[in-house]
């Protein structure tokens, strides 16, 4: 899934209710919504990823409910090996971020695994 699928669902799934309401409502229900713009959408889920990243990188976990969480994890530098040439190098030391899915997902996830 990439970024610009996410936007076409949120497109899809948001909706703000219209404040002038018409005759056309009693006939068409669901005319009675405004939808969002591409634009507007993309700037809503840009937004989103933006505050994942800062908070991530203050060293803070972001924890989405019924989704997982996402660490930030500090590795130590050590000792590896070039394995093309055999040459001994010096690793630094770094930060990843580690995703931990919730028991919600990964209960949804096994049970569609075991429908197939």
């Amino acid at each position: 899934m990439t970024k610009a699928d996410i936007v076409k669902r949120v497109r899809e799934k948001v909706r703000f209710k219209n404040r002038r309401k018409s005759q056309q409502i009693f006939l068409f229900p669901e005319m009675d919504c405004i939808f969002l713009s591409k634009s507007r959408a993309t700037d809503i889920v840009n937004s989103v990823f933006e505050k994942i990243k800062e908070t991530l990188a203050k060293g803070e976990d972001v924890r989405i409910s019924r989704f997982g969480k996402f660490q930030t994890k500090f590795r130590w530098g050590r000792k590896g090996r070039n394995p093309r040439t055999g040459e001994t190098i010096i690793l630094p030391s770094s930060r990843t971020v580690k995703f931990r899915t919730s028991p919600k997902l990964r209960e949804k996830i096994n049970a569609f695994d075991k429908d197939k």
